[in-house]
């Protein structure tokens, strides 16, 4: 009997491994890329005068030139760089779910440019994602400052309201495969209302409380998206597990035992 059992629970621990096991997944995030369009101003003058002089037996010669240029016009010019700033709480909400790894990228190596910039593939082949088995790769799309000021009625005091809107588009990037695991925008907002007399010209607008809020509004959007996309979180990167699942040897079925107990005869 005991032979039995022991059997029979050797089969149950061959199947729990493939019960049990959801290696949380290692999600590197990266800053906000973003690429802009600078144009600036510009005004060029430039003055040159010459004196010639010279002079002989019989005469005198004497001559100058002045020269004179002006030009003015428009250079724009493209930069691409990284926001900082709006990365850590949504690091902050990944780990709120208590079902994801967070795995430090290393940073993004400058090259020409910024030209590899908004190359996540190419910057995974880099290394520098390593150790992670997603990217969770943004680009800034829009950023919007805007302020508004408006009388209080019945009052002479007037409001000031400075608000600040950040759209970024997000990619969840395979790191082994470079397939595209998720896929959505997200919003960040923040604003600062200040009470003003009406004749009152200068604001001061707290811009750090602005920002920290559109961060935080911005981690919770991108974390509730791609948790819509992926109801299970804890579970998507075990890729394989399925493949594991049909690999492995069928758990032993239990076999059924009677005992038969001699009859006492009297």
């Amino acid at each position: 009997m005991l032979k039995h059992l022991l059997k029979s629970f050797g089969g149950l621990c061959l199947a729990m491994p493939l019960l049990v096991y959801a290696a949380p997944p290692k999600i590197a995030v990266s800053n906000l890329a973003y690429e802009e369009k600078v144009e600036e101003y510009f005004r060029v003058v430039a003055a040159s005068s010459q004196d010639n002089f010279s002079a002989s037996n019989t005469h005198v010669r004497a001559n100058s030139s002045n020269q004179y240029l002006e030009v003015e016009g428009t250079s724009v010019r493209i930069d691409r760089g990284e926001l900082r700033r709006f990365t850590s709480d949504i690091k902050g909400e990944l780990l709120k779910l208590h079902s994801v790894q967070l795995v430090e990228a290393q940073g993004y190596k400058p090259t020409k440019n910024n030209e590899k910039l908004f190359d996540v593939i190419a910057r995974i082949k880099r290394g520098e994602f390593k150790g992670a088995d997603y990217v969770l790769f943004g680009t800034v799309s829009a950023i919007d400052v805007q302020d508004n000021a408006g009388m209080i009625a019945g009052s002479s005091a007037a409001s000031a309201v400075r608000n600040m809107e950040l759209v970024a588009d997000f990619s969840l990037v395979n790191t082994r495969n470079y397939g595209v695991k998720a896929a959505f925008s997200a919003k960040g907002e923040g604003s600062d209302v200040k009470l003003i007399n009406a004749g009152s010209i200068a604001v001061k607008h707290q811009n750090g409380k602005i920002v920290a809020e559109v961060s935080k509004s911005l981690g919770k959007d991108v974390v509730s998206q791609l948790t819509e996309q992926f109801r299970g979180l804890g579970t998507m990167a075990v890729e394989n597990t399925a493949d594991m699942r049909e690999q492995a040897p069928p758990p032993a079925k239990a076999e059924e035992v009677m005992i038969l107990t001699p009859q006492q005869t009297k």
